[in-house]
């Protein structure tokens, strides 16, 4: 093992969003912190000494995505699979995945439109549909531990509504974790396609497997008509501070129309030095990491489901296919999802997320991207909370 996600890193006092700020999610500032989807981890050493490299450098202007060390970082991670084809025309740069999503929107509907997407989902996605005018169009998907279920009724129903225009897709789902399979994408373009919904795919967690044996398939593979995909370095290396996104879109008018907004319209041509250096380096240099970080999320995941059967076998959990979040169902308990949250922050002083945060106040989500020294001690704090 080259890393060592034992090592306790003190983020505080880095203007860190997930220890610096409880306050704003849990209203205290004393609780430990299992919330917002950045890791406690290092970043793998090919891109901090790729960081040092560059800072020796002592000019930091404006700097350009658009060339063949960028586009073919992404390529050869992407190909990698031995399967996978990506065409570098597709590729454009974005400052974040959420980025594209809300400038995608704009370009391909009108205010009053609908955006269809599976719910729980990620909560950045209510307000890039709802603050651009558009109908947040929902379609139930359940948790590993009710068997992964979509709705395909529902799916088709919805996107057969009139004013439907747009599918937004996370694949892995966050908070389920849910990896969508060959057979599910299929039938999840076949769906789009007849009725005429452009599918959108924010696949930044696509890196971060869980079980063995899974494979992630980009919608691209699919289908190359009427399809973006957001992705991002930023999750598996656990770079967000170091800003920088990219996209596939196949579509030459709509990749124009969206560059115009970047370079024009938002004037963001100018890339992140530091993000996309730190992109190239891990995607050129760091499978290692991704490798070692998987195998130590598996253990964690291990710990938590071992706790929660032996402490509370009322709390349903069942390991996800991908991500570090812990997508927990909390229903079987005798006690509301605030009556929860106020145990868990005032009595346990731990910070763990409100699934109604997500679109669902039956579970709690959990980031597990922490050693397992931090992750112990949350569980204890929620043992003490929960038994209080």
């Amino acid at each position: 093992m080259r890393y060592n996600f034992d090592q306790i890193i003190d983020r505080h006092n880095t203007y860190s969003t997930q220890w610096d700020y409880t306050k704003d999610r849990f209203g205290s500032d004393d609780v430990l912190p299992f919330s917002i989807s950045d890791t406690d981890f290092q970043v793998p050493n090919e891109i901090l000494d790729s960081m040092n490299k560059r800072l020796e450098h002592p000019i930091f202007g404006y700097t350009r995505w658009n060339h063949q060390d960028y586009k073919n970082s992404i390529i050869q991670w992407f190909e990698d699979d031995g399967i996978t084809k990506v065409d570098e025309d597709w590729i454009v740069y974005s400052p974040s995945v959420v980025y594209t999503i809300g400038t995608l929107i704009r370009e391909l509907t009108d205010e009053g439109d609908g955006v269809a997407t599976f719910i729980p989902m990620y909560d950045a996605f209510f307000n890039t549909i709802e603050a651009n005018g558009r109908q947040l169009l929902p379609i139930k998907i359940k948790g590993k531990e009710e068997f992964d279920q979509i709705d395909w009724d529902t799916l088709e129903t919805v996107l057969s509504q009139k004013q439907t225009k747009i599918f937004l897709l996370t694949n892995p789902h966050n908070p389920t974790g849910h990896l969508f399979t060959k057979e599910e994408l299929i039938k999840i373009v076949e769906v789009c396609q007849r009725n005429h919904v452009f599918i959108i795919s924010d696949d930044i967690h696509r890196d971060l497997l869980v079980r063995e044996g899974q494979s992630y398939i980009p919608i691209t593979d699919i289908t190359d008509r009427d399809v973006a995909l957001c992705c991002s370095s930023t999750k598996i290396f656990n770079t967000p501070g170091l800003i920088g996104a990219y996209a596939f879109i196949p579509d030459l008018e709509l990749r124009d129309k969206y560059l115009k907004n970047l370079k024009q319209k938002d004037a963001l041509s100018s890339a992140s030095i530091l993000g996309i250096e730190s992109m190239m380096a891990g995607y050129m240099g760091s499978k290692d990491y991704v490798i070692e970080l998987r195998e130590y999320l598996r253990d964690n995941y291990e710990i938590l489901a071992k706790f929660l059967r032996k402490e509370f076998p009322e709390i349903k959990f069942e390991i996800p296919d991908a991500t570090y979040l812990a997508w927990i169902n909390i229903s079987e308990l005798t006690m509301t999802a605030e009556e929860l949250q106020d145990r868990l922050v005032n009595n346990g002083k731990v910070g763990i997320m409100s699934g109604k945060v997500y679109g669902d106040s039956r579970y709690i989500r959990m980031n597990v991207g922490c050693p397992k020294t931090k992750l112990v001690e949350g569980l204890k704090r929620m043992k003490e909370a929960l038994h209080s």
